[in-house]
């Protein structure tokens, strides 16, 4: 009866090791957390701002969310070119010029121009400024940094590395 119930007891132990949690067998897949852009057209930086704009988000983000943002700088061959912030830009003989820079809450985000003589910096870099805001969830980014590496200077390589759709880009006014 002794050797029955140690049998019992071992066949019992070998059942509930076979239901394990193998973190391998799939990957697991965040349907609810989903990367976005948010676009703001026509930031001024002016001496009336500071050479600082607040572009606030359609809605709060999570206090994990990391943010990335660029600003068009031109078109090339048809497509936009994003530059990611900080951006800097130096005078003729080395010096710097100006440079675009932010700061971020889950509210919202502050671009601004730091420099000498904003004031004097051609409007082509002052006003009628394009933003976007790219919004990464921190599971993505903690997920993907030990697996894939993304080239964050590249607009395109980060808006395919996080499977974000063009067409749903959130224009703010």
């Amino acid at each position: 009866m002794k050797n029955l119930t140690i049998i019992l007891a071992f066949v019992g132990m070998m059942t509930l090791q076979s239901c394990s949690n193998d973190n391998n067998s799939q990957p697991i897949v965040d349907n609810d957390t989903i990367s976005e852009v948010f676009e703001y057209s026509n930031v001024n930086f002016t001496t009336g701002n500071g050479f600082s704009q607040i572009l606030t988000y359609p809605h709060q983000l999570y206090t994990s969310d990391m943010v990335l943002v660029y600003r068009l700088s031109g078109v090339f061959q048809g497509a936009d070119v994003w530059k990611l912030q900080p951006e800097t830009f130096y005078f003729d003989d080395g010096t710097l010029d100006f440079q675009y820079n932010f700061d971020f809450t889950r509210f919202d985000t502050n671009v601004y121009m730091n420099g000498f003589d904003l004031a004097g910096i051609s409007t082509n870099y002052r006003l009628g400024q394009v933003f976007r805001v790219v919004v990464i969830p921190a599971y993505f980014g903690n997920k993907q940094s030990s697996t894939i590496k993304v080239d964050f200077n590249d607009y395109n390589a980060v808006i395919k590395a996080y499977h974000i759709d063009e067409s749903k880009v959130i224009k703010v006014q």
